[in-house]
């Protein structure tokens, strides 16, 4: 759906008085309870994908449920007067309630307040608000923050005041979407005023940050530029691509993902798998290789398949890059256990990279990618505690605790429990955990410590040591990934924060915003990220500025 579709349904709207539903004749054969709800069921799905709530009264729709409803299928469509009345009423109670009992769950838990922030057409700065938790991810509210943008005053007041709708006592972390500067300034005189919240960037836009470092090696570039060259011509090339798809099960050469800046090693790592068929089709033997070669830009093609510097220089960058493709392909599949993993995570790319290589010369650069937006923007003393937190890996025979995890975890100690005394028990309390003392002792065995989260690990575990048992519990139920996985419409907010409505207009929109934002986080499946659209595919090759 476009972005004016989109919107027209909600603009063209006016809120209007909320309708009682009505009464239904016995004569339908259906009592009123169910027709009511299955009006309900309509309505969400009207409100979950924001169409036009005046469509249920056009001829096309109300003959689609006739027909339904004449192959013996009851199907009871509500009046767009319902829709903007009753139902609505009904649906917003039903959210609201459920919003409330995610918000209870923060007090036990802790809660990530994710910031989703963008600049518009209008070059106004707009940031969606969302809390996350092991229950569920809501959106509260959105904001134009336009304003706030390189004052630091006015962007201390913005998230105070999303600190206290969410409630200070509550929050263990804020995910910013920017690394910026002003961001970071931001961040670090929050955490001087309020010590128990911690200030992280989103580790996904963090590991994409690493990805464009490494991309601009100018060995990344010109390997790309001429595996394009192939992917073009294959693509175009009738005869070529139906060899192609014929010794490959129907496939072409690109992989494309919604993770925009995976796609190029998607497709490196695509057309490394298909080498094998490309050399056939190019090579003597084939039996058409001459009508492949009878132009220029195939003989190009064919020397740079038999090219091995080409390949050589595939091979270098897959062997760089793939590690930390694999780490948000990981965050995106994982669904929220990631605080007691990052860590770890992040070391294992690199020692994949480092065996890759052997060699410190050829790895290094690899490193100082990761190693500097790790340093400078992605590491959190909350990711050494969750490390440290974690029973699978402190309990697992290659478990090992290096300095800046012990510093990181007792940093969370310090601005966690204001109280020294709590400190000190926490502090004991660590030597239990640590050599597994009275019911601890249970959790160690690994079918019962690799089978659940590592907070319910502590949850199950953990009594005996309460103040750990709720820090750890606090520390390891947060996600490290921000809000950009949602996908969410950003053109809804653009819509919703468009000043000059009446109060009965902007309450209306902020009610349909409210309700389609939070129906999508409840249907939000993690995982969903792989595609093979035509429509990417040519994007992504008509793109020559989509090179990290």
């Amino acid at each position: 759906m476009s972005a004016s579709s989109e919107n027209s349904g909600l603009e063209s709207t006016s809120c209007r008085e909320t309708l009682e539903c009505p009464q239904i004749s016995p004569a339908t054969g259906c009592d009123d309870s169910r027709i009511k709800e299955a009006k309900l069921h309509v309505g969400r799905f009207f409100y979950e994908n924001g169409l036009d709530l005046n469509v249920v009264d056009s001829p096309s729709f109300r003959s689609m449920i006739s027909l339904f409803s004449q192959r013996g299928m009851q199907c009871h469509a509500p009046m767009a007067e319902e829709l903007k009345g009753w139902i609505l009423k009904d649906v917003m109670k039903e959210m609201k309630e459920c919003v409330n009992e995610v918000r209870r769950s923060w007090a036990e838990t802790g809660c990530s307040i994710l910031l989703d922030g963008w600049t518009d057409a209008n070059d106004r700065t707009l940031v969606n608000v969302l809390v996350d938790c092991p229950k569920s991810t809501v959106y509260l509210f959105s904001s134009d923050i336009t304003d706030c943008v390189e004052n630091m005053d006015a962007m201390q007041i913005f998230l105070v005041k999303v600190l206290a709708e969410v409630g200070i006592q509550n929050v263990v972390q804020i995910i910013t979407y920017s690394s910026s500067s002003f961001m970071k300034e931001a961040g670090r005189q929050l955490m001087e005023r309020y010590r128990p919240v911690f200030w992280t960037v989103s580790s996904s836009h963090c590991i994409e940050l690493m990805l464009e470092k490494v991309g601009t090696m100018n060995l990344i570039n010109k390997t790309l530029e001429k595996a394009k060259i192939i992917t073009r011509f294959v693509h175009n090339h009738p005869i070529a691509l139906k060899y192609l798809q014929d010794q490959t099960k129907g496939s072409g050469l690109i992989i494309s993902s919604r993770i925009r800046s995976i796609r190029p090693f998607l497709f490196l790592e695509n057309i490394v798998k298909k080498k094998e068929t490309l050399n056939t089709m190019f090579s003597s033997s084939h039996s058409q290789t001459s009508i492949l070669i009878s132009t220029m830009e195939g003989r190009r093609v064919a020397e740079l398949v038999r090219d091995h510097s080409f390949w050589s220089g595939v091979s270098t960058i897959l062997k760089g890059a793939i590690p930390l493709v694999r780490v948000i392909e990981w965050m995106n599949k994982s669904g929220k256990d990631h605080m007691g993993y990052i860590y770890e995570i992040i070391y294992q790319a690199k020692e994949t990279i480092k065996e890759e290589f052997k060699n410190k010369s050829a790895y290094s650069s690899f490193w100082k990618a990761i190693d500097d937006v790790w340093n400078e923007s992605l590491y959190s003393p909350l990711h050494s505690a969750g490390y440290y937190l974690n029973p699978n890996l402190l309990y697992s025979s290659n478990g090992f605790i290096d300095p800046e995890v012990v510093t990181g975890l007792y940093c969370c100690i310090v601005r966690a429990a204001a109280d020294i005394r709590v400190q000190d028990r926490i502090t004991v309390q660590m030597e239990h955990y640590k050599v597994a003392k009275g019911a601890m002792a249970a959790g160690v065995p690994e079918e019962r410590r690799s089978n659940v989260s590592p907070a319910l690990w502590w949850s199950r575990y953990g009594g005996e040591c309460p103040e750990l048992q709720r820090l750890a519990v606090r520390v390891l139920s947060q996600t490290c990934d921000g809000a950009s996985k949602f996908q969410l419409s950003r053109s809804l907010a653009e819509t919703l924060l468009i000043k000059g409505r009446n109060l009965d207009e902007q309450k209306w929109m902020r009610d349909m915003v409210f309700l389609r934002y939070n129906m999508q986080l409840q249907n939000f499946v993690p995982g969903n990220v792989v595609s093979n659209e035509p429509g990417l595919v040519d994007d992504w090759l008509a793109d020559r500025n989509n090179v990290p």
